[in-house]
């Protein structure tokens, strides 16, 4: 092909231009889609999503100078190397978000693959912009050239950065997503090629750009049971119920009559011994408050702890706050879920609140006689504004001056300094605090922080009819060992966030 594209395309320069137009659009939307795909899936996999989207997003614009600096060398056929970019990014692309869930439980280094995908589709990305200015350049002057190509690429990826989050990840998946985008980029490559159909050379990248088509909408039809593959390889345990909501990604398995639920792929519970828990989290507190009448539970969508809550007749009502109303709908509507939980979710006395926590004690004016915080870990900073100084400050606004509360606070024996932190945190808010840990068959040594306004006694009120705790048992919970003594910890700060950085240490070393 000559240099100058006009002199080679005939009757298809209209439409030419506005495809090569229209494809600058096209091609930001897309490229910033792997991005997030890239970044959302390295946290979800690997925790710690700041690192993880500063990692991938350094990689991915890294690897977009190489590709910019590389297409100097295409001095030739500029328009077909164009094409073919596409059909080579439609497939890496559109293929990204399932190779790396399939991958993930094989390969012993996971992110030499994350990252060589990154870097692979960063090159690609990279070529795209410059080889699209050189092909337009003989259209416009070089100042309108570069304002339009901006302008659409900008445009685009905005669109991009407000589809993700508001209606691809909550409607498609991560994996469909990945899909649709690739069928975009494999779209503009065809609808060149038929401009072009004039030209013979092209019919081997036309058939390549539909057989890429083919695959990509095949693996739409089949995302789902990708997903399902990757996740029964992932717990090694049969999956019953997956589904991914606008805040997470919500697994049920089932082995025998054990069933867990996942979140992110973290454990939360194993139905054999979640009794355990939850009678630590909430009996030590309702045993040290004279008349509980008003009970706050934030986090505990499973509705577990509330049904250790609405056990005790004094009780008169229930709030419990969650994040995602997918969580507690279907621990509410599902018989078997509803069972586990003795049907909390659908009592009188309990008044659910689907909301973010962090902003929801700041705008409560009510005052609770014992609050319950049980959240997932601390993997992420989203998570981790949950467990700093300024958030403990609000909740103990709304605990009375008689009132009790606690936090679960991951293991004392995996990850102490974390652990540790929890207690420092919740000192510097102005709280009493004394920490108290039980061995959790599925989670090992587990841990928890009790607070108050005041010094927290032994005294305790236990009923009798518990499956596990007795005050015996309760009195052992807060004699720690050497191994998860307390130690000097900072406070948890928005600012600082050091319990993610030291959970994600510790529990590291532990897992490797």
């Amino acid at each position: 092909m000559a240099d100058d594209p006009e002199e080679t395309i005939g009757d298809g320069q209209p439409r030419l231009a506005l495809i090569l137009l229209f494809s600058v659009f096209v091609v930001a939307t897309c490229g910033l889609i792997y991005e997030l795909l890239a970044g959302t899936l390295a946290s979800y996999l690997l925790g710690d999503s700041v690192t993880q989207f500063s990692t991938v997003i350094g990689t991915y614009l890294f690897a977009m100078g190489i590709g910019s600096w590389l297409s100097r060398y295409i001095r030739e056929d500029e328009l077909l190397a164009f094409v073919r970019v596409e059909v080579l990014l439609a497939l890496v692309g559109g293929w990204l978000a399932a190779a790396l869930f399939l991958l993930f439980p094989y390969v012993s280094d996971f992110r030499v693959a994350l990252y060589g995908l990154v870097l692979l589709i960063g090159v690609f990305v990279g070529l795209e912009i410059p080889l699209l200015i050189r092909i337009l350049r003989h259209r416009f002057a070089l100042r309108e050239l570069v304002s339009t190509v901006l302008t659409y690429d900008y445009v685009g990826a905005l669109v991009a950065s407000l589809l993700f989050p508001l209606l691809l990840v909550p409607r498609l998946g991560l994996i469909r997503t990945g899909f649709l985008f690739g069928l975009m980029n494999v779209a503009v490559a065809i609808a060149l090629l038929l401009v072009l159909r004039r030209e013979r050379r092209m019919r081997v990248e036309l058939v390549a750009a539909v057989l890429s088509a083919i695959t990509l909408v095949a693996g739409m039809a089949w995302a789902e049971r990708i997903q399902r593959w990757s996740e029964v390889a992932f717990y090694n345990e049969p999956v019953i119920y997956a589904h991914s909501t606008s805040y997470q990604r919500i697994v049920l398995t089932r082995r025998g009559n054990d069933l867990r639920l996942y979140l992110n792929g973290n454990l939360q519970f194993s139905s054999r011994d979640e009794y355990r828990y939850h009678e630590a989290l909430v009996w030590p507190v309702l045993g040290r408050v004279a008349d509980p009448r008003h009970v706050l539970i934030l986090g505990g969508g499973d509705g577990l702890a509330a049904r250790e809550v609405l056990r005790d007749s004094r009780v008169g009502s229930v709030t419990l706050v969650d994040l995602d109303p997918a969580m507690t709908a279907l621990f509410r509507n599902t018989p078997q879920l509803a069972a586990l939980n003795a049907g909390s979710l659908t009592s009188p006395k309990l008044r659910v609140i689907n909301a973010d926590a962090f902003r929801w004690v700041r705008q409560e004016r009510g005052a609770y006689d014992a609050v319950l915080i049980d959240f997932p870990d601390p993997t992420e900073f989203s998570l981790g504004k949950l467990y700093t100084e300024s958030f403990y400050r609000e909740v103990a606004r709304l605990l009375k001056p008689d009132g009790v509360m606690t936090v679960q606070s991951t293991s004392p024996l995996v990850a102490p300094k974390s652990y540790w932190t929890v207690a420092t945190t919740l000192e510097a808010a102005g709280l009493s605090a004394r920490g108290y840990h039980v061995y959790v068959p599925s989670f090992g040594e587990w841990g928890f922080t009790m607070a108050a306004h005041r010094p927290i006694g032994d005294a305790v009120r236990l009923p009798a009819n518990l499956r596990f705790l007795t005050p015996a048992s309760e009195r052992m919970m807060f004699d720690f060992a050497p191994d998860m003594a307390r130690r000097a910890t900072p406070v948890n700060r928005l600012d600082n966030q050091a319990l993610v950085r030291s959970f994600s240490e510790e529990w590291a070393q532990y897992d490797g």
